[in-house]
């Protein structure tokens, strides 16, 4: 189960967020930054009760790939280098960006598999020239093993970090592994650049998740992909700034029994990634994955009298002059007591990338734990890193952040062999609780 060697790291799209993540996990191998936001690098896990004080650190529990130990790869439409892409995000300062310019110089973008159908405001400059869905696969899949061969590497991941695609709906050709391979090779419409990437990694041996909510990964044909290769899959969409507040928000109104009349989102973001949902089919598919939280978390079937009818609507706007500093205003009208109104408003003036990067890693890292542990298909235990989190499919999605991290750290625990948490304690209050019983029967009978 422990590393070995080298774990080169696929991201296709190579723009603010992966090449973030590669500057400062090159600052911290410097001893320059901390990695701040890293579950995996920062975070603690209890072990066993609370009267034995074990919180050893996660990156001390479980074998994870050391910083060291990473390698970078991946492909673009823009060409040139990292640095030429951390440069055109403008998202580190000049300081790092200079620091950091020699690693991210040394790597070079390869051509990326693209279909303009699928990201409509962006203009390639070098791309790959196919003639067919499944050659491009095949070119994608001897970039893989060349470079796993260039960086001595047994091990890799690969984790989707490119544009938003237009909305997509499961069909026919998603179906199964036998019909997905027989829409590459005649060149399916439905077949999207994404799921090529994602189907090739899988035929390498290299798990794959999605880091954008486009379908790419969550279709039965993957799924199918997954389980054959005995490799671990997880999506979809980098929960990061206003879905992750409604991911904390939500689960207090239920607690508490408050209701809720209307949540109105809005936000203004000014990158790559603002300038694509600005075009309509790729902002549905982002509105589809941003509006699932709340009708998942608040359970309207349970509590109509409370979330039946609520008012939900999302808003992205793309703003120029706001680069990778992404805000979001939200306005929440809800209801206590008697039913007398109140409101809650929320500003969130974030940088969208420095969210997304110590997101990037910690899937990088807990995804190749995964295959060594022997895990395989969807890894649900991630569901704290995706506003649209992948589930088996008799299951609904569970978006509620804190049981979100409880499933993640009674994971780790699982597969140390430790006692899983169930936050119960009644040992701590045992002898009392049978003094009670005994004198009274007990209240279960």
């Amino acid at each position: 189960m422990n590393p070995e060697g080298p774990l080169t790291v696929f991201t296709p799209g190579i723009g603010a967020v992966s090449t973030t993540l590669m500057a400062g996990v090159e600052l911290v191998r410097a001893g320059k930054r901390q990695p701040i936001g890293s579950l995996t690098q920062m975070g603690a896990i209890r072990l066993g009760k609370r009267t034995e004080n074990r919180s050893p650190l996660i990156s001390d529990l479980v074998p994870l790939a050391p910083l060291a130990g990473l390698r970078f790869a991946g492909w673009d439409i823009f060409g040139g280098t990292a640095y030429d892409a951390a440069k055109k995000a403008g998202v580190l300062n000049r300081d790092d960006l200079e620091m950091t310019r020699p690693f991210l110089q040394s790597i070079e973008v390869m051509p990326a598999v693209f279909e303009q159908n699928y990201v409509k405001r962006l203009r390639p400059k070098v791309v790959k020239k196919t003639k067919s869905k499944m050659e491009a696969a095949e070119e994608l899949r001897e970039d893989i093993r060349r470079t796993m061969r260039k960086n001595s590497s047994r091990q890799g991941v690969m984790v989707w970090c490119g544009s938003t695609e237009v909305f997509t709906e499961e069909s026919e050709v998603h179906s199964s592994l036998r019909n997905f391979e027989k829409g590459l090779a005649k060149n399916d419409p439905r077949i999207a650049p994404s799921m090529i990437y994602a189907y090739a990694a899988l035929k390498e041996g290299i798990p794959f998740a999605n880091g954008a909510p486009n379908l790419t990964v969550d279709i039965p044909a993957m799924t199918e992909l997954a389980k054959k290769q005995k490799l671990p899959i997880a999506g979809k969409d980098f929960k990061t700034g206003q879905t992750l507040l409604k991911t904390v928000l939500a689960p207090m109104l239920k607690a508490r029994m408050l209701g809720l009349d209307g949540w109105f989102s809005t936000n203004i973001l000014g990158n790559q990634d603002g300038e694509v949902l600005d075009e309509s089919g790729s902002f549905k598919t982002k509105e589809v994955s941003k509006l699932s939280v709340l009708e998942h978390i608040l359970q309207p079937h349970l509590y109509p009298d409370l979330y039946s009818d609520f008012y939900h609507k999302v808003r992205i706007n793309y703003y120029p002059p706001r680069g990778d500093d992404k805000e979001s205003w939200d306005n929440i009208d809800i209801f206590g007591w008697l039913g007398y109104p109140m409101q809650i408003k929320v500003n969130f003036l974030c940088k969208d990338s420095i969210l997304a990067a110590p997101v990037l890693l910690d899937l990088i890292l807990f995804l190749d734990l995964a295959h060594r542990a022997g895990l395989s298909g969807i890894q649900e235990w991630l569901s704290f890193y995706f506003k649209s989190p992948m589930c088996a499919p008799e299951l609904y999605p569970e978006h509620d952040l804190f049981i979100q991290l409880t499933k993640l750290k009674n994971h780790l625990r699982y597969l140390v062999g430790e006692e899983l948490i169930t936050h119960l304690g009644i040992e701590y209050y045992e002898e009392e609780v049978k003094g009670r019983q005994t004198r009274r029967g007990s209240s279960l009978k």
